[in-house]
């Protein structure tokens, strides 16, 4: 089985803990508006990798002696859930190395309904960290953001604190739209329901990535949105973390 992948980052320091060996998936069938990764929908490109576990994790294996005790790999996209029989043989073999497993992910394929869920049950038990996204606590303005409803993403990570997984909540704070006092504070509400999450970050909005989306003749709906400011990040964090 060979996995669609876009890139790899062989020393990220910001998707998990430690220096982690970092594999972006292709495919995703979110539209979030402020994407950095949009080259990363479609589910294949004319420079799209396709490797097998074996070959990704020799690889990866070659920076082990920088990973310290808490790093390994993280698979991100794109959305890695899509290729979720690729990601289950990756991590299992992953496991037999005795490789820490992280995936970063928005939880958009989550679903109770079979064949994914017994697929991600033992993706679980191979899996030690998720990055999850929470875009929006509103399901209207989760649409409007993302072109996806929210709820089976909710619900996913119900399911991830009912069996006790790990979790880091990621919120990215896009000023006029996820920046809303009241919509943290229900983010706070239902983030505390939760009893698996070790960690909160804010991630402050930036455009980066609009270069892609013209490349690719899509249209950047959030064209002159600036970037949030210090204390907004920090007023965020407070209200994430229950601090205010």
């Amino acid at each position: 089985m060979k996995g669609a992948v876009h890139s790899i980052e062989t020393f990220g320091s910001v998707d998990g803990p430690g220096i982690r060996y970092i594999i972006f998936l292709q495919g995703c069938n979110m539209r979030c508006r402020y994407c950095h990764n949009v080259d990363t929908w479609a589910p294949k490109r004319e420079d799209t990798q396709f490797l097998d576990a074996d070959e990704l994790l020799d690889k990866a294996e070659r920076y082990k002696t920088y990973w310290g005790n808490d790093g390994g790999i993280t698979v991100s996209g794109g959305e890695a859930l899509l290729q979720i029989d690729f990601l289950l043989e990756l991590f299992t073999k992953a496991k037999k190395r005795g490789i820490n497993t992280c995936i970063d992910t928005a939880l958009q394929p989550f679903t109770r309904q079979e064949p994914f869920f017994s697929k991600f049950e033992e993706l679980m038990k191979v899996t030690d960290l998720l990055l999850v996204d929470i875009k929006h606590i509103d399901p209207e303005a989760h649409k409007d953001l993302t072109a996806n409803d929210n709820a089976n993403i909710l619900d996913g990570m119900r399911y991830l604190s009912d069996i006790n997984k790990p979790i880091w909540i990621r919120h990215v704070l896009v000023p006029g739209i996820t920046d809303d006092d009241e919509a943290l504070r229900k983010t706070r509400a239902f983030i505390e329901t939760l009893g698996n999450v070790q960690k909160i970050e804010v991630l402050p909005y930036h455009n980066l990535g609009v270069y892609k989306f013209k490349e690719l003749g899509i249209k950047y709906t959030l064209e002159g949105t600036p970037a949030p400011s210090k204390e907004r990040v920090e007023n965020a964090e407070k209200i994430l973390r229950g601090q205010i």
